[in-house]
């Protein structure tokens, strides 16, 4: 298979430590992306292995935010991308960067998922392109992401439920060859309760049926404090949240060290572990490299479905 693109995220935090680690453990080809000064910092760069130098980073230190690690993450993303889009590597791995350092270095955009999204010109959330993630003990997809839980509920639309919904079984017949059986969870305590606690429920459902007239498998809103035990156990292949933080915290205490947040809708593969730049341990050498190990391991699993 072509090399895996990874991006070694933003240098001041543990992204170049965590890569390196984990390609102790792993073998498949990659090409690396970012500052290798700042990289052999954390580790030696492994004999062979294919390194695009953005350069920079004389003055940037572990654990701190600054605009020149923001855009060394940033240049790094780009070069990577441009070696995916030309056919040169398969699929795109990225490490974590950090928000405040992107927004500083003139990002314009939250995160990897509104940038990469923009360049390949998907332009609405949940229809276009949406954050997902893929474990082997549970699955969930998000209807809003970046915004604050009062507008995420505010927002709820059943256009956009039907929308990703279609997006998601797509999707994941795309990397896992077959259609899902989603589940959509509500967002008020026992579903709402038939109305007593809360009408969001309704609008929830209106996408639902909406989503199973076009054909796609999809139930609920069930209440989401025990749906996601459901999911584990087998019943649905994917959880729709309706907010951020309802569908992370599972994926992030059931399968922590094996999830991989995944930007669906993509022309191309694209993956990233599940964690953050974790600032507070960066340059200790004590970040634990296993889930950088599993999501490389998942793309190149994956990429060829991408790249027939």
């Amino acid at each position: 298979m072509k090399p895996l693109a990874i991006t070694l995220g933003d240098p001041a935090g543990i992204g170049a430590e965590v890569v390196l680690k984990a390609l102790a453990g792993v073998h498949v080809p990659v090409r690396l992306f970012g500052s290798r000064a700042l990289a052999e910092k954390s580790g030696a760069v492994p004999s062979g292995v294919q390194f695009v130098d953005v350069g920079g980073g004389k003055d940037i230190r572990f654990g701190e935010v600054s605009a020149d690690a923001g855009r060394i993450a940033l240049a790094a993303i780009d070069a990577a991308v441009t070696a995916v889009e030309r056919g040169e590597c398969s699929a795109l791995v990225t490490a974590p960067i950090h928000k405040q350092a992107f927004a500083a270095a003139g990002a314009g955009v939250p995160g990897h998922t509104e940038l990469l999204a923009a360049r390949a010109g998907l332009n609405r959330y949940g229809w276009d392109y949406a954050m997902y993630f893929d474990s082997p003990q549970i699955r969930t997809v998000l209807l809003s992401v970046h915004v604050s839980l009062r507008n995420a509920i505010r927002a709820i639309r059943a256009e956009d439920v039907a929308a990703l919904a279609r997006l998601t079984s797509r999707e994941h017949a795309r990397l896992h060859g077959k259609a899902p059986h989603i589940a959509a969870a509500g967002v008020n305590p026992h579903a709402g309760e038939g109305g007593m606690f809360g009408d969001e429920e309704r609008v929830i459902a209106e996408g639902v049926e909406a989503a199973r007239r076009d054909g796609i498998a999809i139930d609920g809103p069930f209440a989401a404090d025990t749906l996601f035990r459901a999911a584990r156990d087998g019943k649905y292949d994917v959880i729709m949240a309706m907010y951020h933080d309802q569908g992370l915290i599972p994926v992030k205490t059931l399968a922590f060290e094996s999830s991989v947040n995944v930007t669906i809708g993509l022309p191309y593969l694209r993956c990233s572990v599940d964690h953050g730049t974790a600032f507070d341990i960066a340059g200790k050498g004590v970040a634990d490299a296993e889930p950088m190990r599993y999501a490389i391991e998942w793309a190149a699993r994956h990429a060829e479905r991408f790249t027939r």
